[in-house]
């Protein structure tokens, strides 16, 4: 697990003066630190693949491989913060959970907005889960609107997926968070948790019965996808 208290950079820009102007921006903040620049997606690649990257300022409008198609191929992207003359693609930013989405020419105060999102979650993904080797101690934190809730992991039954949220039902309350459910199978990943199906992420070891395609579990009755039945029997029988 990374205990760094710096994130490290990445900027993929192929504007000269646009790059000159993001590090300027990134050697402001006590936080970052950059360790390189690249002019295309093709050198961000080969960068990636030798460099620990934290978090990528990438641009979209680039030659060969626009940002977009470039996070798309990537399996295990770090965080993203896009950087555009183009705000068309906003949407698009979103739905592959990218930090944030500057549109040029930003101020510094937008900048540090969008800086500040993303460490917030490196703080959660890095430093919320505690050093005691019991697993019935560790856990995490999410934002809920007004405050960082403490969520433990052993007391979760489920996660439901909700458009842009995800909510956390536990054995104690439902917490509701703004959150992908890609990146809570990246919080989860080394937990005893299951995909059964596109809107519901299990905890294994809560699972009360298994009922044709449906699964008991907190008081309630999940669905199994029929894509991934076999796989969720197999895995939970065999856990």
């Amino acid at each position: 697990m990374k205990m760094s208290t710096k994130m490290n950079v990445l900027i993929v820009e192929d504007e000269h003066l646009a790059a000159e102007g993001l590090k300027s921006y990134v050697s402001e903040i006590n936080f970052l630190n950059l360790i390189g620049y690249c002019e295309n997606a093709l050198e961000a690649n080969k960068f990636l693949a030798e460099k620990s990257i934290d978090l990528m300022f990438l641009d979209i409008q680039m030659p060969k491989l626009t940002g977009i198609d470039f996070l798309k191929s990537l399996s295990k992207p770090p965080m993203v913060i896009f950087t555009t003359a183009y705000p068309n693609y906003a949407l698009q930013g979103y739905e592959l959970d990218v930090i944030d989405y500057l549109v040029k020419p930003y101020p510094f105060d937008r900048f540090l907005k969008a800086v500040n999102k993303a460490k917030d979650r490196f703080d959660l993904s890095y430093h919320g889960v505690s050093s005691n080797d019991s697993s019935q101690n560790e856990y995490f934190f999410v934002k809920t609107e007004h405050k960082l809730e403490k969520v433990i992991f052993n007391e979760i039954n489920y996660v439901q997926a909700m458009e842009n949220y995800v909510v956390i039902h536990s054995q104690k309350q439902s917490i509701i968070t703004l959150m992908t459910m890609k990146a809570m199978e990246e919080i989860v990943e080394d937990k005893p948790f299951l995909r059964i199906h596109k809107s519901y992420l299990i905890n294994k070891d809560k699972v009360e019965a298994i009922e044709g395609n449906s699964i008991h579990i907190g008081g309630k009755t999940l669905p199994i996808s029929r894509q991934k039945k076999s796989q969720v029997l197999d895995q939970i029988i065999k856990s």
